[in-house]
């Protein structure tokens, strides 16, 4: 007999109605996220550190792909590509991007809205220096987002490139580096029973974080 295929209509699932309440919640939006991060590592969750990225390109159109934060401090997220990509294509035209963090595990998501900027040259190579050797080899091999006749291309490409810097260092190529995301807006989410979900919103003004709680 031939299984029939869930509606999609009716998967659901209850979270975990962790509370998420102003009196307990820091004032620091930062303080908050760290914390998160740590209960996200502790918790097993498969890629904590994976986050989409959203831009916008020259016609309006958004653009969400997945990539993984790759450091935090008080001016905001880094995360590393290729800056020839649509993503590095689209942050050279118009810096606004948004972030966004699931964690299903803990019933918990992030939303981030802020600037893009070019992080330091020296930043760069300082993380490029302490990538996988494939993974250094790779960015001088993927030309991302650029159309290739078939997978053999990209293989032809790693041998050739393996061969050249056999015994070597790898140089960062000079168009790919990181970005950081300076936020102005921080939306943290917690799942609770009956979809009365927990959300607080953390806008910038000046020097400070305005708080504010949002209806689910």
């Amino acid at each position: 007999m031939k299984k029939k295929n869930t509606p999609v209509s009716k998967l659901h699932r209850d979270y975990p109605d962790r509370q998420l309440l102003e009196r307990t919640a820091p004032r620091d939006p930062f303080r908050l996220f760290h914390h998160w991060f740590r209960q996200a590592v502790q918790s097993s969750s498969l890629d904590p550190n994976a986050m989409a990225v959203s831009t916008v390109g020259p016609s309006g159109k958004p653009s969400s792909r997945m990539v993984l934060l790759k450091g935090l401090d008080k001016k905001g997220f880094v995360f590393f590509t290729n800056y020839l990509s649509r993503k590095g294509k689209d942050l050279q035209g118009r810096q606004d991007a948004a972030l966004l963090f699931f964690w299903p595990e803990l019933g918990r998501q992030v939303r981030v809205e802020g600037k893009a900027k070019r992080i330091t040259a020296a930043e760069s190579e300082d993380y490029f220096l302490s990538r996988p050797r494939g993974s250094q080899l790779s960015a001088w091999a993927s030309h991302q987002s650029h159309m290739v006749a078939n997978r053999e291309v990209l293989e032809k490409r790693m041998r050739e490139l393996e061969q050249q810097y056999r015994g070597k260092e790898i140089p960062r190529p000079p168009h790919w580096g990181g970005y950081r995301i300076v936020p102005g807006v921080i939306e943290f989410w917690s799942g609770r029973r009956n979809r009365l979900h927990d959300r607080l919103s953390y806008r910038k003004a000046g020097a400070k974080w305005i708080r504010t709680r949002l209806a689910p």
